[in-house]
């Protein structure tokens, strides 16, 4: 089994290590909150709800649900907009693959199909699906033909681009600082044009 060091928590990167569901929620959470945060989140359902079963949390109460995402410290900076996307992600995993993350890369045939079934879930477009199939490969061994190249630039070798790339607090740094420079060409672009 990998040790994880996604959310710079020992306990919370045991749960991502050895828990699917909870390394898939981590990522859907990867939005608008710092990267460790958001994969500490899936401790903190857990903590909160006691279990993190998909069919268990697609059939919670939204409102309920909501609560427990809000209940502060709140596991994301929207909680209500997160907690529909948790629900609608964990219905998409019971109704298509038998309620187990897992099975949304286990056994798949190559890089794009494995692509396509990223991207067909809820909360994740293309750029989220390729770091994810990135984080897959380089750091639990899902490594189907074609994974690097559907992956795009977050599957080469060496890169410091992604949470895939996190394997220590340094290299937390470095992606966050490549993140902090891609922001301020974007800035810096927009404001010349």
């Amino acid at each position: 089994m990998p040790a994880l060091q996604l959310a710079q928590d020992a306990e919370a990167d045991a749960l991502l290590s050895r828990d699917p569901l909870a390394l898939l929620v981590g990522m859907l959470l990867d939005q608008q909150i710092p990267m460790e945060k958001a994969f500490r989140g899936p401790a903190a359902l857990l903590e909160r709800l006691g279990h993190l079963d998909a069919a268990r949390i697609a059939e919670h109460d939204p409102e309920a649900f909501c609560a427990v995402m809000a209940t502060p410290p709140a596991v994301h900076r929207f909680p209500g907009s997160m907690a529909s996307r948790v629900q609608a992600l964990c219905r998409a995993l019971v109704e298509n693959y038998d309620g187990s993350a897992e099975t949304v890369w286990k056994d798949v045939p190559d890089g794009l199909e494995l692509l396509r079934r990223l991207e067909g879930l809820p909360g994740f477009g293309r750029q989220k699906a390729q770091i994810f199939l990135a984080l897959l490969g380089k750091q639990l061994g899902v490594q189907p033909p074609g994974w690097r190249e559907a992956a795009g630039a977050y599957g080469e070798d060496g890169a410091l681009r992604s949470i895939a790339d996190v394997t220590s607090p340094q290299t937390l740094q470095s992606v966050r600082a490549y993140k902090q420079s891609v922001k301020a060409a974007a800035k810096a672009a927009k404001d010349q044009g």
